[in-house]
């Protein structure tokens, strides 16, 4: 889930950029510093969308930057769990495959594909249903549900999400439409 939130902060603009506009500069180090940072009740931040105010700056002692407090409005992606997410397959394994969603990615292992039994083709890059012959290669585009979520760490890379395919109206776009049009 996307969520915008405004949170308040210090600023230090380097006297180098001191003829650039403020707020600009402002953007550009508020993301520089918070970009792909986890918080554990927000997420992960993705951008900074505006600035909201901007205060009077203040020069400390021994150092020529100005600091400026700050508020803005901030872009977070947090999954939540039971979430039903649409993402694309990225990565296929002999364990699973790794969906990205938003700007993280997840991992459906292999025994949350399907209810068939799954057989992996290192040459094809793919995961196979034995029953079924239903495919999951890179590329393809599914829906899934988050089962698993540890928000631990500082960044993205630290993220564990754990996701499932193994419901109705869950997994790859064309199994999906083929159950529809079944019924």
């Amino acid at each position: 889930m996307y969520l915008i939130s405004k949170i308040e902060d210090t600023v230090r603009i380097p006297p180098e950029r001191f003829e650039e506009p403020l707020e600009d500069v402002s953007v550009d180090i508020l993301n520089e510093n918070y970009v792909g940072k986890i918080d554990k009740k927000l997420g992960l931040m993705v951008t900074v969308n505006e600035i909201e105010e901007i205060g009077i700056g203040k020069v400390i002692m021994g150092d020529g930057a100005a600091y400026h407090d700050v508020v803005f409005k901030a872009l977070f992606f947090k999954p939540e769990l039971h979430e039903i997410v649409e993402g694309e397959v990225i990565e296929i394994t002999e364990f699973g495959a790794f969906v990205r969603i938003g700007p993280m990615d997840a991992l459906v292992h292999v025994s949350q594909v399907t209810d068939d039994y799954i057989n992996y083709d290192r040459k094809r890059g793919a995961l196979i249903g034995k029953e079924t012959k239903r495919t999951l290669e890179e590329g393809n585009k599914v829906r899934a549900r988050v089962v698993a979520l540890s928000l631990k760490g500082k960044s993205s890379k630290e993220i564990k999400i754990g996701l499932t395919m193994r419901q109705p109206g869950l997994g790859r776009f064309e199994w999906i439409e083929k159950e529809k049009r079944k019924k």
